[in-house]
């Protein structure tokens, strides 16, 4: 995600804790989402699921108002070349 940031200009927070404080009581009173999440602004645009790195900046720009990334090229010759 600080890719991302560097990417389009944007502030990317993350927030990593234990798993235990994610089911703390002081951490549900909050309202936030247990981990694995992500949030932009105020919206949970993923919740409990590990996303792809090309999904969350579809997402991202999506929510923010930037034009949507283009896809990955991708083929048999681009992934055994790895280019």
């Amino acid at each position: 995600m600080p890719r991302l940031g560097q990417k389009y200009e944007i502030e990317i927070e993350t927030t990593s804790k234990p798993n235990a404080e994610y089911a703390a009581p002081a951490y549900l009173e909050l309202g936030l989402p247990k981990a694995p999440a992500v949030m932009v602004g105020d919206e949970i645009v993923i919740k409990g699921a590990d996303a792809s790195e090309e999904k969350l900046e579809a997402l991202i720009c999506k929510q923010l108002g930037f034009p949507a990334p283009k896809p990955a090229k991708s083929g048999f010759l681009r992934r055994f070349f790895n280019r």
